[in-house]
């Protein structure tokens, strides 16, 4: 297949380590068929966050685990394909080591890039949009280089133990709100998109963070511009991506859930 008519892949929320080890093992397998089966037509993937239920780069040490999928990425990367990585709320506290080891491009910010003439806003999605102010003022914590610095002189068994402690809590308090779409009007990342739009145009919005696969149409009534908002989705409950070829994004399920996914 010539490059040209090669497709971009995105996918996010993985959570990988979560909720015990057997759990995680079944989805690393199935992601990593998942990533073998796109090999021969991928140009680009796309990892919108969320990769691991916690992740944090010691200097010298990185957390245990995960071998599958690692190497199943330095192995695309290794054969041309281009990886990017949007750090999410729960691997905020990475460094260097996916760059080094698997030519991955780090992104700490959504960012805009232009493919086929479209114009793509991708970002992990975590503290945008109107409300949140407790965790966008939490995030604002974790990311100063002092707290990463203060987290890194614990022991990393200790360190570990006390993040994969918040991880769980976070769950638990989550619940399944994420499962049900709130509407235009209350959803932050779509109210945050058709901000966007006020402004200028984007063909596609492509965020992670809400674990529900949205596929939904926006329009900026004043400027008349519109675009597209699609959430990934996860890898726990729906194990969704999006795919772009050519000039169409479709967001699709690996797990045949596509009636799950809100649409309009």
């Amino acid at each position: 297949m010539s490059s040209t008519n090669k497709k971009i892949y995105f996918l996010s929320d993985f959570h990988l380590g979560a909720p015990d080890h057997a759990s995680s093992l079944i989805r690393e397998k199935k992601l990593v068929s998942f990533l073998e089966s796109i090999r021969y037509d991928a140009s680009e993937i796309f990892l919108v966050g969320d990769m691991f239920d916690f992740w944090y780069e010691y200097r010298t040490v990185v957390p245990k685990g995960f071998t599958r999928l690692l190497g199943k990425l330095a192995e695309l990367s290794d054969s041309g394909i281009k990886l990017h990585f949007f750090v999410g709320n729960h691997d905020m506290w990475m460094r260097g080591y996916f760059k080094t080891e698997l030519n991955c491009e780090l992104y700490f910010e959504p960012a805009v890039f232009e493919r086929n003439g479209l114009k793509l806003y991708i970002g992990h999605g975590d503290g945008l949009g109107p409300g949140d102010h407790g965790y966008k003022r939490l995030k604002k914590l974790f990311r100063n280089p002092v707290a990463k610095w203060l987290f890194g002189i614990f022991p990393p068994a200790a360190g570990m133990g006390l993040a994969n402690y918040f991880s769980r809590r976070s769950r638990a308090q989550t619940g399944t709100t994420e499962e049900i779409f709130l509407g235009e009007d209350k959803e932050w990342l779509v109210i945050y998109c058709k901000e966007l739009l006020t402004r200028q145009s984007y063909d596609y919005f492509v965020f992670g963070h809400r674990h529900l696969p949205v596929d939904f149409k926006l329009k900026d009534t004043a400027s008349g511009r519109g675009g597209r908002y699609i959430n990934l989705g996860d890898w726990i409950r729906y194990f969704t991506y999006a795919v772009l070829d050519g000039t169409e994004m479709q967001l699709l399920s690996y797990n045949g859930m596509e009636e799950k996914i809100i649409r309009n």
